[in-house]
């Protein structure tokens, strides 16, 4: 994607990331909060485990790190760089172009979901969506990790990374209320944390991290 043919104007997602590609990675591979989020899920997960990587941009670091801690990974992005990117970096996953809204798998499919920053271009009611959809895929007992940036804005035009992006986003507040009580999920931790990204162009930002459990069926949901 031509930077200068997008100038000026509010991108869509697929446009912002094809126009990054790797540029992206060497900005946010980094991330110690992604990193330790990570590692606390393969923890938990066994050989062969399903794992979906929603937004799974260049794949390094959450499906190369999966893949080899021997999860089956499936990664969707909207952005037709980011998966090629993806397919040559990490070719022990599987990825597919598709936005998750558009996304179709079983009820109960997968033992795990990572989520880390896809809904923020779209509207709080397709964001709130997509959470209960990724809810929907876990299997009971199963883990949705996820991150975001923590706001309460709506269709918000801001620019980030020199590109013109429309952003909604969530309060800590109603963004846990979210996955406990639309989603109907355990939320087990969360916190807060700054990151500054390693390129000049992306200033420091507020991150929130998240896991939570989907109950087994012989459980009632937790706060």
């Amino acid at each position: 994607m031509d930077h200068d043919a997008t100038k000026g104007r509010p991108v869509t997602a697929a446009e912002l990331f094809d126009g990054l590609g790797i540029e992206y990675e060497r900005a946010f591979v980094r991330l110690p909060a992604q990193l330790a989020a990570i590692e606390w899920l393969t923890a938990r997960l066994g050989a062969g485990a399903k794992v979906l990587d929603v937004g799974s941009g260049t794949g390094r670091p959450v499906a190369d790190l999966l893949t080899r801690a021997g999860c089956e990974v499936t990664g969707i992005d909207v952005s037709g760089e980011m998966v090629a990117l993806a397919r040559a970096q990490v070719p022990g996953a599987r990825f597919e172009q598709c936005d998750v809204r558009a996304f179709e798998a079983p009820e109960g499919h997968f033992d795990a979901v990572c989520a880390f920053f896809p809904l923020m271009m779209m509207s709080r009611a397709e964001a709130a969506a997509s959470l209960r959809r990724m809810a929907g895929w876990l299997a009971p007992g199963g883990f949705l990790v996820t991150a975001t940036v923590p706001a309460d804005v709506e269709d918000v035009e801001i620019v980030w990374m020199e590109r013109t992006v429309r952003v909604s986003s969530f309060s800590v507040e109603e963004y846990l209320r979210l996955q406990r009580e639309e989603c109907g999920l355990e939320v087990l931790h969360h916190a807060l944390s700054v990151f500054a990204p390693e390129d000049d162009r992306a200033a420091p930002e507020d991150h929130l991290f998240t896991y939570a459990r989907r109950p087994s069926l012989t459980e009632a949901p937790r706060a």
